[in-house]
């Protein structure tokens, strides 16, 4: 195998293993979001902290290349999106 052809290869496994880490933790992310939205029009205690620690972990990946960065959550967020699902 060449050294270009070698290359490359090792440069597609990464940006691979990048996109794969990218669907697992934004699934995870969206969950989280789920879960709040349901905690808060059950008018029950919730917080956005781990929603944004997983965002942090995708804006880290962020940086490496080919991922999208996600915006971090406020709990006014929540509440707010919550407040336009109940109308």
């Amino acid at each position: 195998m060449s050294e270009v052809h070698k290359a490359i290869s090792e440069h597609s496994k990464k940006q691979n293993e990048l996109v794969t880490a990218f669907a697992r933790l934004d699934a995870e992310r969206e969950r989280l979001i789920e879960e709040a939205l349901l905690l808060c029009k059950e008018g029950r205690s919730f917080s956005a902290d781990q929603i944004n620690i997983v965002t942090n972990e995708i804006n880290q990946l962020a940086k490496k290349g080919i991922i999208p960065q996600r915006k971090l959550v406020t709990n006014e967020m929540i509440q707010e999106y919550a407040g336009r699902m109940k109308a």
